[in-house]
């Protein structure tokens, strides 16, 4: 007890708390012991007080190595802040000068620093590990320690000689820390640093403040974000972006819509980037449009929200990012934006990795897109996910609660496919399982003779998304098991063997069907909800001017551009170029008719019109079209003009897209013919002439094998333009 009192006095003393939160005391008092300790905590439970407390009472300076310079800086300037002597806290890394580190190195020596902060790199250099040697050290503390496992999600391969490097200075107990660490993660971290004896302290996972919710992204992405954050106007937060670029790009369009934002990634210059986090934390701006560096040890409490533009390459990282949100137990939305085409972008960045890491890198993909499409309790998914138990049916606080599904019985389905699992010996992944289950005879299981097994098409009545549900929701109901060692294989578990036999009921969830989905099924509406009679007036324009000019309607305009104009009213042609998919060139060949009609509606129904939700686009945006078209004028080759814009071939067609759909004219024929067959190019041509839509998918189920999808999307640019433009 007297400890205790000893403990939280210091506590006192030294950071000006009175009581110790979750398990701080007992992480504390282990380390105090010299006793290997492992932290397990949720960003914003206090892991950093775990070693700065007992760096303050030990004797030695503690090293904590941390893999970010922002998040050494910001840590020693809170350390500083604690103390009357700047000399309490410094770090190491390549940020400061020679002389900068000999000051620091005379503070270290004095034994006036108690933490000091080091760089994975930094330790490694011969004349830190000499001048180490030397130094009474209290402990090492290994932060962000989820970098060490190739499965966590900032995979760092110099965290991995972290071990080797405390033998040569001098053992003494090492306590890791990490806020996202999967029970495989976790399991790799102690193995590498050898601290498999250690003491585990593990928090739970869960933050009931925080609302989760994941949307199907749509061309409409920039909108729905500007409206989201002017209905919580005033309020901290960050937006995620996966591209240097697209952050850039997104804080200007932000800010030409008069909402406070600023950029803030790796390739800017080291002073803007501290300005914009220091502008961020003063609340100067509202907004953070960054890459996912920014945030690691960003003590902000009141971020309202986080939101994900480009889904995350794992689970791992969208914990610790919307676990930036309502730091202080207050409101913290976690809003997604998903799409099947940005993890496939992902898993082609991937290609020219070793192929272990490809492995690696394309099964946390499935767990995220797993996460994304299912419907079960979004907190439920990713408390499971990291190896914690959330035992409520409804959490009540994220989107798939809030708008339930209908439940299913699926009982013969488990039992199918726990016997297809042991028939298979436990050795196979849940797409292979499922595959199995349908009696669908690839190469894969024709070549282990699998389709030779009683259990083959034990479920063909059932899709591959169906029993993929039902695999998943099975582990959830620990009937199955992911194996720790190979990551991603099922298990049976004691609980699924005796299922078996039971007459027990299991009913699940099916996924959502982000394929076909509205967006505006998943929001459930709004303020930005479509105006539906509206909507079914301009489908009945376009059906009519369509048939004026011989066109499919789809021409005319496409459905999220009535979409948009049933949302937002635009009544003049200006207005209405800034709908989505409606460029001058359209509005000016079609719009006179929709804007007279709008503006007859809105005048009859006394509509008030949400003007400022009109989305002011970037000039660069421009500028990049400008240069394609130029370019196309020119004919120059689609391939090298992709590649001089530092473009995938795929977003060139994307832009061009755009450019057509939007009522521009270019002649991209120059490549078409030189690349192409002429017979494809009718065939495709006359498709797209005759269908009453313009869906690729749709398009190449029609057509078959014998096109690709560049040359049905190339052919479809030239149709467009052409026939509509």
């Amino acid at each position: 007890m007297a400890k205790n009192i000893k403990l939280i006095s210091a506590l006192k003393e030294y950071f000006g708390f009175e009581t110790f939160k979750g398990n701080q005391e007992a992480i504390i008092e282990n380390l105090l012991a010299e006793h290997d300790t492992f932290v397990l905590m949720p960003t914003g439970g206090g892991k950093s007080l775990c070693y700065q407390l007992p760096a303050r009472l030990m004797e030695g300076t503690a090293i904590v190595i941390s893999p970010l310079i922002a998040l050494m800086k910001n840590q020693v300037d809170a350390m500083r802040s604690y103390s009357e002597e700047d000399g309490i806290a410094h770090f190491i890394n390549s940020s400061l000068t020679k002389q900068a580190i000999e000051i620091v190195k005379d503070d270290v020596r004095s034994g006036r620093t108690k933490l000091l902060y080091v760089a994975p790199e930094s330790l490694t250099k011969d004349e830190n590990v000499a001048f180490l040697q030397d130094v009474p050290i209290s402990f090492y503390a290994v932060d962000e320690a989820h970098c060490i496992s190739e499965w966590g999600h900032d995979f760092r391969p110099e965290y991995r000689n972290i071990r080797p490097i405390i033998n040569r200075i001098g053992e003494r107990p090492i306590i890791a820390l990490t806020a996202t660490a999967t029970p495989k993660v976790q399991h790799d971290i102690q193995k590498n640093l050898g601290m498999t004896e250690a003491a585990v302290f593990k928090s739970s996972f869960n933050r009931p403040n925080l609302y989760y919710e994941v949307r199907p992204k749509t061309k409409d992405v920039d909108r729905e974000i500007i409206k989201f954050i002017k209905a919580n106007e005033g309020k901290s937060g960050i937006i995620y972006c996966l591209s240097r670029k697209k952050v850039e790009e997104l804080a200007e369009v932000l800010r030409l819509n008069d909402i406070k934002a600023l950029p803030y990634h790796a390739g800017m210059e080291s002073s803007v980037r501290s300005a914009n986090q220091d502008a961020f934390l003063s609340e100067d701006v509202d907004v953070i449009v960054a890459t996912i560096a920014f945030g690691m040890g960003i003590d902000k409490p009141d971020v309202r929200f986080v939101i994900h533009y480009d889904i995350p390459k794992s689970l791992e990282g969208y914990y610790q990012e919307t676990g930036r949100a309502g730091r202080d137990g207050g409101e913290g939305k976690c809003i997604t934006f998903y799409s099947r085409k940005d993890l496939d972008k992902l898993e082609k960045f991937m290609q020219g990795k070793p192929i272990a890491e490809q492995e690696i890198g394309k099964q946390l993909l499935l767990e995220t897109r797993d996460y994304a499409e299912s419907s079960v309790c979004r907190r439920r998914s990713l408390l499971h996910y990291f190896g914690e138990t959330y035992d409520k049916d409804n959490c009540g606080n994220c989107d798939n609660c809030i708008k339930p599904k209908k439940r299913v019985e699926a009982s013969e389905e488990l039992k199918a496919a726990i016997e297809t699992i042991l028939t298979l010996r436990e050795r196979f992944k849940p797409e292979y399982i499922a595959h199995v289950m349908m009696g669908d005879a690839t190469n894969e299981i024709k070549g282990y003779k699998h389709n030779e097994l009683d259990v083959f098409g034990c479920a063909d009545q059932r899709d591959e998304k169906f029993l993929l549900a039902v695999i998943r929701q099975g582990v959830f109901a620990d009937y199955l098991a992911k194996d720790i060692e190979n990551y991603g294989v099922i298990k049976v578990t004691k609980e699924g063997k005796e299922f078996l036999n039971s007459r027990e009921k299991f009913w699940i969830v099916e996924d959502n069907p982000y394929t076909e989905m509205l967006d505006e099924e998943l929001r459930g509406g709004g303020s930005g909800a479509v105006d539906a009679e509206l909507f079914s007036i301009l489908k009945d324009l376009r059906r009519k001017i369509a048939k004026q000019h011989s066109l499919p309607t789809y021409v005319i305009f496409q459905e999220p551009s009535l979409d948009a104009m049933a949302t937002t009213y635009p009544i003049t042609v200006e207005e209405l170029q800034n709908i989505p998919g409606v460029g001058p060139g359209k509005a000016k060949r079609y719009g006179k008719e929709f804007v007279e009609l709008i503006k007859k509606y809105v005048d009859e129904n006394e509509i008030e019109r949400p003007e400022d939700m009109r989305v002011r686009t970037v000039a660069n945006k421009s500028k990049l079209k400008v240069e394609i078209i130029t370019a196309i004028d020119r004919k120059v080759p689609l391939d090298a003009l992709a590649e001089s814009k530092d473009l995938e071939f795929d977003e060139l067609l994307d832009e061009l897209e755009a450019i057509v759909y939007s009522g521009t004219k270019i002649n991209v024929s120059y490549f078409i013919d030189e690349m192409i067959d002429d017979d494809i190019v009718d065939d495709i041509f006359e498709y797209f002439k005759e269908s009453e839509s313009d869906d690729i998918a749709t398009a190449m189920e029609e057509l078959g094998d014998d096109f690709t999808e560049e040359e049905v999307r190339l052919v479809r640019i030239k149709f467009l333009s052409e026939m509509g433009n």
